[in-house]
């Protein structure tokens, strides 16, 4: 059997509810050669007997909730296409979003995304401006906030094996690090039809679980420039790598965001009285202060 030049993968925990919905709009995009795969995350409620209604859906149930990023990546390990969806049990795909990005995939393109219309406790609302997306090298437009969508998203099996997939220890804005790990090396296509439905506003999803998720961004940007300059020190230990370097233009960029959102955390930590992680902000501003020679305009 022929191996499905898209593989789908869905992670869900606990959304019976409105998972039917998620996956009867990828089954019934009109292109068709794909394979969707369903990772229950440790479900408790009726996630089986929704997934069991369509025989086409392969089930992959993990015995424990272990977060969307170990989801994800157990869907990727058994995948078989040369690119990779995601969808967000909550959201949904318009018709052609697949056969849309497919056209773009074939002209080389590596990583292919798309508009979206947003959904909000049942109306529908407008991005603000700092949500606007762009084509190209996109990583300076992906510091301040996460302008791509998981469920928006279509990639290149390689890409996402070179660059390694979602970061597990992160239970949030695991994507926004991600998008920068491949933002970094890769260009982004954007495609401006709104292909997909982001609904938001119940009581389940992560960004209303997490206060203060400038945290989880100022981690992923550490990360970066810890990886960039480990990167570029050469001794035995250490082997360089011209992928994970940030350029100096790229450097910049991240410690100027670094800092702006450590401040923001900083006052943030001051008025609850939490004192240490206010202190461990200001350290990081000290640490990265004088780094940054001119940040992106």
């Amino acid at each position: 059997m022929a191996k499905p030049l898209v593989s789908v993968i869905i992670p869900t925990f606990n959304r019976g509810y409105c998972l039917e919905e998620s996956v009867r709009s990828v089954l019934q995009q009109s292109f068709t050669d794909f394979e969707l795969i369903v990772v229950d995350d440790g479900s408790t409620d009726n996630t089986l007997e929704v997934v069991a209604q369509f025989p086409a859906v392969k089930l992959l149930r993990l015995e424990e909730n272990r977060g969307v990023s170990f989801a994800r990546n157990r869907g990727m390990a058994v995948a078989e296409g040369d690119c990779i969806a995601f969808l967000d049990s909550d959201d949904l795909w318009e018709q052609n979003k697949l056969a849309t990005q497919v056209k773009w995939i074939e002209r080389d393109s590596q990583a292919v995304y798309t508009d979206e219309i947003w959904i909000r406790n049942g109306g529908r609302v407008n991005p603000m401006n700092k949500h606007r997306k762009y084509s190209g090298d996109i990583f300076r437009y992906c510091l301040p906030l996460c302008i791509v969508s998981p469920s928006s998203v279509l990639l290149r099996t390689e890409l996402l094996n070179e660059v390694g997939g979602f970061d597990e220890s992160m239970p949030v804005c695991e994507d926004y690090d991600l998008w920068l790990r491949i933002a970094k090396r890769y260009p982004f296509h954007f495609i401006e039809e709104k292909l997909i439905v982001k609904r938001g506003g119940h009581e389940d999803q992560l960004s209303r679980k997490y206060w203060g998720m400038d945290r989880w961004r100022v981690h992923a940007l550490e990360k970066l420039l810890k990886e960039s300059q480990l990167n570029g020190e050469q001794n035995d230990q250490v082997v360089l790598s011209k992928e994970n370097r940030l350029s100096e233009e790229q450097r910049d960029g991240v410690v100027a965001m670094l800092i702006e959102k450590c401040e923001v955390l900083i006052n943030g930590f001051g008025k609850r009285g939490k004192t240490q992680e206010k202190e461990h902000y200001q350290n990081l501003v000290a640490r990265y202060s004088g780094l940054v020679e001119e940040p992106f305009k």
